[in-house]
């Protein structure tokens, strides 16, 4: 649970966006917007194959433009 308090007189948008900065650096809405529907085990390794061929066809495009 994230918990932020209050430094010295700092005002309420201040504290906003402070806790907004560490919701986004924690990864709270993406670990919620990831657990918001069941992925079968099957789905997620269809999915880590596609991250992984994204992946590598990136780094096969880094490699052809140094060239």
């Amino acid at each position: 649970m994230l918990l932020v308090t209050r430094k010295g007189n700092e005002d309420g948008e201040a504290l906003l966006r402070r806790f907004n900065k560490m919701v986004l650096s924690d990864g709270v809405l993406q670990e919620a917007r990831r657990r918001r529907a069941f992925i079968s085990n099957r789905e997620k390794q269809r999915q880590a194959e596609r991250r992984a061929q994204r992946r590598r066809q990136r780094e096969a495009m880094k490699r052809s433009r140094r060239r």
